[in-house]
């Protein structure tokens, strides 16, 4: 089947292996990375490539998709390193669906992936990013090695014009598909403990600062290039809703993207997107402050518990919206008006729609009980960069006056600090020496306490955190030599998201905690996970848990729920004794970049396997 592909970005890993025919065209077999059937060493363009028979291409099957083309539609060539956003590739998708067949002309390094049912018009194309080919290179006539490339989602549609015509106009383009392709579900961890990591390791953007810094993008009058972003699939998703929504987005730097929202206009959100984050509800602020309405789906993400959206849609009311509830949020309004809103709780999202709204609404806003995590602080001090005035930053009382217009400029994303805090678990458990870079002090000011009570003692330089090898971890006891308890809270509390971490730190340490989630009745029931290692822990109820250490733990076959209890169990597993494997990784990948390759530098024996 001959289908039309829009070229962007794509999130996925992919296998690239030159194959010739004898003419002037190669041709490309793409595997995805989670389907691939045995390794293909590298060759030369004459030789044949190194596939299984159920792999293997013919020169007659190129002859036929050749004279397709030819017929119907040029395939064009692509500047080097560049994107040229008008090409149309023509492609044949295999039967297995996994498996693509791509005609292209010398030079082209173009790799687009199609999903599609026997006998059936393509459900879903996706477009991905240019592999990197050296200049007047091109896959004929030099040898291309096999190479893995991290590549970034960035939307999907229907076919469109191109594929019609070259089915005679036979078909109608059925509904996008509600499978996002690229998956981290068919990825493992596989790790050997008892290797103490030691080295220096820098903590990457803050991901809670990052999704909600590009959400309000949408609300600049200039374009915005914001650096220190973290390369993480929430991230990815996010960049994918604001490109599907008209943004212009660009990776110029491994960790650094160029928005240009002017051209943006769609204000129906994409509902399979926003099934992936739950940050995908902060578009609701910036779509109705510049457009005056949004259409919003309900958000994914963590299955950590009941996680209200009552605080936004009461804010978003007070300020002069109009929500229409129908398995959508349909929300409009005719003008924003300033407002004094007390949220009944201090979330964080919620502030940042809030504040989001007021940037650009008439007159005075004034938010009580406003969360104030470092990364809404970040948020609020990025709107100030680009022109809005935002009073008490840092505090629950905040203060908005809307301007007219918000300009461009850049903006560095502050470090994450949960990130830093997992490190420092990992380096405690494992007995390792690691310095953690380009860390915000002050906002370790919640954690190290909780750390020290656990028994792990840091070193603070200025932009720095030092874990000093071979702590022996005690747990302090409370005054009269009571248990002691670990409880999370909204900042300048101990962070939620590291109660799992903690919990996995306890496993280590001498002594008996009392483990307390407030905030999310499914946070804790990955902890029978840890128990099937020989972790000692009783789960009194959906948010206390009572651990007792030093525990013994042994490898085990796991699964990640969430992207804290995913890390929690990688604390375990690099302290067990034998090998873990922890399944459904994607979770992890949602919220710490590359960490397998980051644990690795730091001499962790860690690997990702395809499942």
């Amino acid at each position: 089947m001959i289908v039309e592909i829009d070229a962007e970005q794509l999130g996925t890993r992919v296998y690239l292996v030159s194959v010739d025919a004898g003419r002037e065209r190669g041709l490309l077999e793409l595997l995805l990375h989670r389907f691939r059937r045995q390794r293909l060493d590298a060759v030369w363009s004459y030789e044949p490539a190194g596939m299984n028979e159920p792999c293997e291409l013919v020169a007659r099957e190129e002859r036929l998709l050749e004279g397709g083309v030819a017929r119907h539609r040029e395939v064009l060539c692509v500047r080097q390193h560049g994107l040229d956003q008008l090409l149309r590739v023509a492609l044949l998708a295999e039967d297995r669906g996994t498996v693509l067949r791509m005609l292209v002309e010398r030079g082209v390094d173009l790799v687009v992936e199609v999903v599609q049912k026997r006998g059936r018009a393509p459900e879903l194309l996706v477009p991905v990013e240019l592999a990197r080919i050296c200049a007047n290179g091109g896959l004929h006539g030099q040898r291309v090695a096999q190479e893995r490339f991290a590549l970034r989602v960035t939307g999907e549609r229907v076919p469109g014009v191109v594929a019609g015509d070259l089915h005679n106009g036979q078909y109608d383009s059925p509904p996008m598909s509600t499978t996002l392709v690229s998956s981290g579900l068919m990825e493992s961890f596989v790790i050997e403990g008892g290797t103490p990591l030691a080295g220096r390791v820098s903590a990457a953007g803050n991901k809670n600062g990052a999704l909600p810094i590009l959400a309000a993008t949408l609300l600049a009058s200039e374009p915005v290039t914001l650096s220190n972003v973290p390369r993480i699939r929430d991230v990815d998703t996010m960049v994918a809703l604001l490109a599907d929504a008209g943004a212009e987005t660009e990776w110029t730097a491994p960790n650094e993207i160029r928005i240009d929202p002017r051209n943006a206009e769609k204000t129906e959100l994409d509902a399979h997107l926003c099934s992936q984050i739950r940050a995908s509800f902060l578009l609701a602020g910036p779509l109705l402050a510049r457009f005056g309405r949004a259409s919003v789906p309900p958000p994914g993400g963590d299955v950590i518990g009941r996680r209200r959206l009552d605080p936004h849609i009461h804010a978003l009311a007070e300020l002069g919206v109009e929500i229409d509830i129908n398995g959508r949020f349909d929300m409009t309004t005719s003008g924003l008006q300033g407002r004094r809103i007390f949220l009944d709780e201090a979330s964080v999202m919620a502030t940042e729609n809030a504040v989001m709204a007021a940037t650009l609404a008439t007159g005075e806003t004034v938010i009580g009980n406003a969360a104030c995590e470092p990364h809404v602080q970040d948020l609020c001090r990025f709107l100030g960069s680009l022109g809005a005035r935002i009073e008490g930053i840092g505090s629950n009382i905040l203060s908005v006056r809307g301007v007219q217009q918000l300009g461009g400029g850049e903006w560095r994303i502050a470090p994450e600090h949960i990130e830093v805090a997992s490190f420092i678990g990992l380096a405690a458990v494992t007995g390792g020496d690691v310095t953690v870079e380009n860390v915000e002090i002050e906002d370790l000011a919640p954690i190290l306490p909780v750390f020290r009570r656990l028994g792990v003692e840091v070193e603070l330089n200025e932009l720095s955190v030092r874990v000093p090898p071979g702590q022996e971890l005690v747990i302090e006891d409370d005054l009269g030599d009571q248990i002691p308890k670990i409880e999370d809270g909204p900042w300048p509390a101990f962070p939620a998201d590291l109660t799992s971490i903690a919990l996995a730190v306890a496993t280590q340490a001498r002594g008996t905690v009392l483990i307390f989630e407030k905030m999310f009745e499914n946070r804790l029931f990955f902890v029978d996970k840890l128990v099937s290692m020989g972790a000692r822990i009783i789960l009194c109820d959906p948010h206390r848990a009572v651990v007792t250490g030093p525990a013994k733990l042994y490898g085990q076959r796991m699964a990640s729920p969430d992207i804290r209890a995913g890390m929690a169990m990688l604390i375990a597993s690099l302290c067990a004794e034998g090998i873990s494997t922890i399944g459904n990784v994607g979770e992890i990948d949602r919220g710490y970049e590359r960490i397998d390759e980051r644990l690795r530098a730091l001499g962790a024996r860690i690997d990702r396997s395809e499942s």
